[in-house]
């Protein structure tokens, strides 16, 4: 009985977020990115990881018309909402000139897809705190959104971002988007401007299309070839600006990360990804800079960047669990025969997902056994996806969203494609400020936290439907996009819109279901052990 009040109290903890994981860094996105000629089917590819507590709704907002000299709003605060319309934590910033009509997208918190394939992945990079003028009237989220509803391609979008930010003021901390369209990948990274006048410092790179790239709460963007617009887009006033700042001093190399960052920039998880993706490089964790895009010693696939995203390092030197692992022998009684068999057993107690107290408690034991090391995978993400577009189908059918609710090392993904029609309703509801359960996101959290209180019996329980969820994900959408495309092409648009939007929503359906299926297996292996 003892046991069971303990285990029920630890679900609630944790659950619940009294024993969030807490980590060595403030960052809280990481998003890979892959060039066309580095991926196994020449597809470009971006993802994000929303470490935070953002809001967790998603909609798929249709296009707009606007009368002619209209104005549209521009807004702070719609991180925090609890559903589409609501607006009780947003205020209106300001107004800038209208497009005569908008492109449809898909609004997650960091806005992610529109309807012509061009898509975005978000890390916060912070920056230089002096470069934040809340005057400005963009934050990041705001820029992403304007962009997807009037641009086709990455190199539209950055333009329309640095001249909105640059004109209007950028008011948000440092960020990096990674944008993808169907045969580009870039990096955009912004930074206020300072005090004064809101105005904005800001990069663009392009990452080789036979190279990936990774950017994880650091600025990435290193030296700017001035004169190759193929690779290098910036701000107006980029040098000029940096130079009155004393960020830089005329003379010396200019390096976009020195002035709105001064970090060294890297950290663990760029330098795991690359190592991983290019181990031929002998990569130096100790190196001043990491190369800023490498070429993978083997193409990538959707479910290569997937696996990266579940990553805690198991395995490796920087796996907090490595010092954790417990050998011993089993001894189980049989009352039929009484006889007792011995097994030889190697565990973990603790999973890479554990809670402060418990890391605080281990390491009181014997100092630093248990590391706080910022892994990939962390137990307060809020959302993640890999996006992957296809120049040779149909807008609708080769942009799709590989979508995960809460923990990326513990949930399945959906499908969302470019062009479905709506979202299922229990993913139009945001989780983060109480338990719903018509919010998406508790019917994976829920199991997924229960599953932290004996990481051993139940790892593989989770990590084996993860696989054979995705394995279906793939196996199926195959076959669905194929049909859709068909559609299209006999001129049936609004039937594949069908197809796609019902293929979507049945798969959310299906995972939710399994999770809460999980769920109570998991219930019954803590009954039956204790």
């Amino acid at each position: 009985m003892k046991r069971f009040l303990l285990i029920t109290l630890g679900v609630l903890a944790i659950t619940f977020g009294m024993s969030a994981q807490n980590d060595i860094e403030t960052g809280s996105c990481t998003s890979i990115t892959v060039g066309k000629n580095a991926s196994t089917d020449g597809s470009t590819m971006t993802s994000h990881t929303c470490d935070s507590d953002f809001r967790t709704w998603m909609k798929m907002e249709p296009r707009v018309q606007y009368e002619k000299g209209a104005m549209e709003s521009v807004y702070k605060g719609l991180l925090h909402t609890d559903l589409p319309w609501d607006r009780r934590t947003v205020t209106e910033a300001g107004k800038i000139p209208a497009p005569e009509e908008t492109y449809k997208f898909l609004n997650t918190a960091y806005p992610c897809i529109n309807e012509y394939q061009l898509a975005m992945g978000e890390t916060t990079t912070e920056g230089r705190p002096e470069l934040v003028n809340p005057a400005g009237i963009f934050q990041i989220e705001e820029l992403q959104r304007i962009a997807l509803q009037r641009c086709k391609t990455a190199r539209e979008a950055i333009k329309l971002m640095g001249e909105l930010a640059q004109e209007y003021g950028y008011g948000d901390w440092a960020e990096c988007l990674t944008i993808v369209d169907k045969n580009e990948v870039w990096h955009f990274e912004i930074a206020g401007s300072g005090p004064g006048k809101p105005s904005a410092l800001w990069a663009a790179q392009r990452v080789p299309d036979d190279h990936v790239s990774v950017s994880a709460n650091i600025s990435r963007i290193g030296r700017i070839e001035w004169d190759n617009p193929d690779y290098f887009m910036y701000s107006s006033d980029l040098k000029e600006r940096s130079k009155k700042l004393g960020y830089w001093d005329g003379k010396s190399e200019f390096k976009f990360h020195n002035v709105i960052d001064g970090k060294k920039p890297f950290g663990i998880r760029e330098f795991f990804i690359l190592s991983t993706l290019a181990p031929s490089l002998n990569l130096s964790f100790d190196a001043e800079e990491l190369p800023f895009s490498v070429k993978p010693e083997e193409k990538v696939s959707p479910a290569t960047i997937t696996a990266l995203l579940r990553s805690t390092y198991e395995g490796t030197e920087y796996d907090i669990t490595k010092d954790l692992w417990i050998d011993f022998k089993r001894r189980v009684w049989n009352p039929y025969d009484n006889s007792v068999t011995v097994t030889d057993e190697h565990i973990t107690p603790a999973s890479p997902f554990m809670s402060n107290e418990m890391r605080a408690l281990l390491n009181s034991i014997k100092p630093d056994i248990a590391p706080n090391q910022r892994t990939i995978a962390v137990i307060r993400c809020s959302y993640s996806f890999v996006i992957q577009t296809r120049n040779w189908l149909p807008d609708a059918v080769g942009g799709v969203v590989y979508f995960s609710y809460d923990n990326p090392a513990q949930s399945p993904r959906i499908p969302i494609y470019a062009g479905i029609d709506q979202i299922h309703e229990d993913f139009q509801v945001c989780g983060q400020h109480e338990y719903r359960k018509d919010a998406a996101i508790w019917a994976y959290r829920e199991t997924n936290r229960l599953s932290t209180i004996d990481w051993n019996k139940t790892r593989k329980l989770l990590e084996d439907e993860v696989m054979a969820l995705e394995a279906k994900m793939f196996r199926s959408g195959a076959s669905v996009e194929a049909e859709a495309a068909k559609l299209i092409e006999e001129g049936k648009v609004e039937e594949a819109q069908e197809l796609l939007t019902r293929h979507t929503n049945d798969f959310a359906s299906l995972t939710m279901q399994r999770w809460e299926e999980l769920k109570e297996k998991l219930w019954m292996i803590f009954v039956r052990s204790m």
